[in-house]
């Protein structure tokens, strides 16, 4: 890779200034000095050291505060790489000294890009939509968090002051149906004051079927406790706000999700990946955004060993011998790798494998896991040819 460049520059991206250091192929330094994050500053950089030949810019952070100097860079013609953090700081201890500085930061990326061009990831050339994709589920995993954080707050409230009424509605706090509930009737003071006519009125209007037994399961909770535990009358009057809350942060992922679902139907893998079963849009987006179209992973191993899906062989003499779940790995891909094979139980092969691993004596996630890795096999082949998933009956790759 490094044979096509003349110059390797690496930036260590901050938020008011990068530090360039850019090197010849014989690792002779043409250029070492902070950069102010600005486009004529930059464009000017990428023209002085042109002069030299061509440019390899290499950065830590291609992204968020790297994002200008990806985008003058592409400008100008020039190829862009991206170095792993994880891959960064190994290749630093390589390097004399313990400091920590931008400038040795910015000389570790230089000097990796042009000695060890293995380690560095592609960065997607004019992707637009990947850029776009990025930012709306970087949102959508704000809003997720902060509805899971709504949710824990509201059945921790209802376990201080009324236990039995959070066993009913704990497990279904984002459900339409208990969030009216809470937000026009409050806490349980509320509940019984409204009486079983209005709150089934309530429930069934966004729950038809199970309304009814909703409201009868609230009532027969309410009964089972008529102590007042203190700091119940300020409950009454947080609960309807956090239950309003929660139902605008939800009401935000749904509007999220169908731009996202829009956006990916644009990118040109986006039906081959969500042909697999048990991928949708938000797994979908996130495998995307993580793999792209799969050609910086040689093979199937790679991308399960970049996912933390690979098992890791320990083996020391005759004492210590064995494989291991990995520790590692892009935690973000191996969640979304292990949610689509969760979501793939519904599909016959799928849950065949799954009952199979559960017959050899495996619990519920190490399952999981094995059938994760089985279909980043088939993953991995459908992205390099395009390809969308075809049964096991008509292909006989696709296996998971």
């Amino acid at each position: 890779m490094n044979g096509q460049y003349e110059v390797f520059l690496g930036l260590d991206v901050g938020k008011g200034e990068h530090h360039a250091v850019a090197l010849s192929r014989d690792g002779a330094r043409l250029h070492d000095a902070p950069l102010p994050n600005n486009e004529a500053k930059l464009r000017a950089l990428y023209d002085k050291l042109a002069r030299h030949g061509s440019i390899l810019v290499v950065v830590d952070q291609p992204a968020s505060i790297g994002a200008l100097p990806v985008a003058v860079a592409r400008a100008g013609g020039h190829q862009v790489a991206y170095l792993p953090g994880l891959a960064m700081r190994r290749i630093a201890d390589l390097h004399p000294g313990t400091s920590k500085t931008d400038a040795r930061d910015a000389y570790v990326i230089a000097d990796a890009a042009r000695t060890l061009p293995h380690t560095l990831r592609r960065v997607d050339t004019g992707d637009d939509t990947l850029a776009e994709l990025e930012m709306l589920i970087g949102y959508d995993d704000d809003l997720a968090g902060e509805a899971t954080r709504i949710s824990n707050r509201i059945r921790g409230l209802l376990t201080q002051i009324h236990p039995p009424l959070e066993r009913v509605l704990g497990p279904k706090a984002a459900h339409p149906a208990v969030l009216e509930l809470l937000t026009r009737c409050g806490g349980p003071a509320g509940l019984r004051k409204a009486g079983r006519r209005k709150l089934t009125t309530i429930a069934t209007r966004h729950a038809p079927r199970m309304g009814e037994r909703l409201v009868a399961q609230i009532l027969a909770a309410l009964d089972e406790q008529t102590v007042i535990v203190p700091g119940s009358h300020a409950a009454e009057t947080i609960l309807p706000r956090l239950a309003s809350s929660l139902r605008d942060v939800l009401k935000q992922r749904e509007q999220t999700a169908a731009e996202v679902e829009g956006m990916l139907d644009a990118h040109p893998l986006a039906k081959v990946l969500t042909s697999m079963p048990g991928i949708g849009v938000r797994t979908g987006a996130r495998i995307l955004l993580e793999v792209g179209d799969a050609s910086a992973f040689p093979t199937p191993g790679h991308l399960a060993a970049y996912a933390g899906l690979a098992p890791v062989t320990r083996r020391s003499g005759s004492s210590i011998r064995g494989e291991h779940p990995p520790k590692g790995g892009n935690k973000q891909l191996k969640r979304a790798f292990f949610l689509a094979a969760f979501a793939a139980l519904a599909n016959p092969e799928s849950r065949a494998y799954y009952d199979r691993k559960r017959a050899e004596g495996k619990k519920h996630n190490a399952a999981l896991i094995c059938l994760a890795r089985r279909r980043v096999d088939v993953l991995h082949a459908m992205l390099r040819t395009k390809t969308p998933f075809q049964p096991k009956s008509v292909h006989p790759v696709a296996a998971a």
